[in-house]
C-alpha cells in the first residue's frame, strides 16, 4: 500500500450551540512540517494537538485549521475599549501631525497586543472531546484520500518499473552487433595506420576483447534487472510510509541506466535507454508524492 503526500480530510459535529469544523490537509514536502490554526483560546491545546498529527501522519507539508462558531459569536474574545481609544487618540494625534491618512487606523490597532484578549475561561473539557472525536474522524477521511491518491500513484509506479523491464528485455539482440562492429571498426582504424600484412593478430585479438570488456554491459543488465525487482516487491509491502526507500531504489536504477548508456556503443541501444530514462524521471515525479 502506497500514500500519497497529498491529502485533505474534514469532518464537523456540534456542541451546545457551537459548530465545530476541522480540516486536515497536506502538500509535498521532504520533512514533517505542521502548521496549526486553531482559536486563541485553545492554545495551551497545541502541543497535544501536534502529537496526534505527528502520530497519524508522516511526511508532508501539514495544515490543520480548527474552526469553532456560534450563533452570537465567539464569547471566548473580549475587548479592552480603554486601550483602543488610548491608542486611537494618540495615533489621530500622530497622523494629523504628519498628515497621514487614518483610514486604516483602527485595523491596525485591533492587531496590537492585548487590545483584542480572550475572556481567561477555562476550556470546556466536554467540548475538547468533542473536537477530538472531530479531529480523528477528519484524519480517517484525510488518510481515505490519501490512500485513493496511491492507488492511482502505485499504478502509475509499476506501469513505469514493467516498461524499464521491457527495454532492458529489447538489449540483446543488438549486443552481438556491437561485437561486429568493433572488429570492424579496429581492423580498419589498424589497416589505416598500418600495411594489411604488418597487422599483428595476436595484438588484434588482444585489443577486441580489451574493448569488448570495456563496452560489455553483463553485470549492469543484471543489476538493473534485480532493483526493478526489488521496486516492485517494496510496492507489495503493506508498510505505509514507504516513499524513501522508493527513491533510493530508483537513484541505484538510474545508476545502471547511465552506465548502460555510456556503454552502449550501438544507437539502438542508446534508444533504449532514452526510453528508460523518461520512465524513471517519471517515477521519481510520482515517489516525490508518495509517504
Amino acid at each position: 500500500m502506497l500514500l500519497s503526500m497529498t491529502g485533505f480530510g474534514r469532518a464537523t459535529a456540534s456542541f451546545e450551540e457551537k459548530d465545530i469544523s476541522v480540516e486536515v490537509r497536506s502538500l509535498n514536502s521532504k520533512f514533517t512540517d505542521v502548521r496549526i490554526k486553531i482559536p486563541q483560546n485553545y492554545r495551551e491545546k497545541e502541543p497535544v494537538l501536534r502529537k496526534i498529527l505527528g502520530d497519524k501522519i508522516k511526511r508532508g507539508k501539514i495544515e490543520l485549521n480548527l474552526d469553532i462558531t456560534s450563533p452570537d459569536g465567539d464569547e471566548s474574545f473580549a475587548l479592552n475599549a480603554t486601550l483602543l481609544k488610548k491608542y486611537y487618540r494618540e495615533l489621530t494625534a500622530i497622523a494629523e501631525e504628519l498628515n497621514m491618512p487614518k483610514s486604516d487606523l483602527l485595523p491596525a490597532i485591533l492587531r496590537l497586543p492585548n487590545v483584542v484578549a480572550t475572556s481567561g475561561k477555562e476550556i470546556n473539557e466536554e467540548e475538547w472531546n468533542v473536537i477530538q472525536e472531530v479531529l480523528h474522524k477528519a484524519l480517517e477521511n484525510f488518510t481515505s484520500f490519501r490512500k485513493e491518491e496511491g492507488k492511482v500513484l502505485e499504478t502509475d509506479l509499476i506501469l513505469r518499473i514493467n516498461n524499464i523491464q521491457k527495454y532492458l528485455t529489447a538489449i540483446p539482440p543488438f549486443e552481438e552487433e556491437r561485437v561486429v562492429k568493433l572488429r570492424a571498426k579496429l581492423l580498419k582504424n589498424l589497416e589505416e595506420n598500418f600495411s594489411k600484412d604488418r597487422v599483428d593478430q595476436n595484438r588484434y585479438e588482444q585489443e577486441v576483447i580489451y574493448y569488448l570488456e570495456k563496452i560489455d554491459i553483463t553485470e549492469e543488465k543484471v543489476r538493473l534487472g534485480q532493483h526493478c525487482k526489488y521496486f516492485l516487491e517494496q510496492l507489495e509491502e503493506k508498510a505505509a510510509s514507504k516513499g524513501r526507500k522508493l527513491s533510493f531504489i530508483s537513484q541505484e536504477i538510474g545508476r545502471e541506466i547511465n552506465t548502460l548508456g555510456a556503454k552502449a556503443y550501438s544507437s539502438d541501444i542508446q534508444k533504449l535507454v532514452v526510453k528508460m530514462k523518461d520512465d524513471l524521471e517519471k517515477v521519481k515525479e510520482q515517489i516525490a508524492n508518495s509517504v
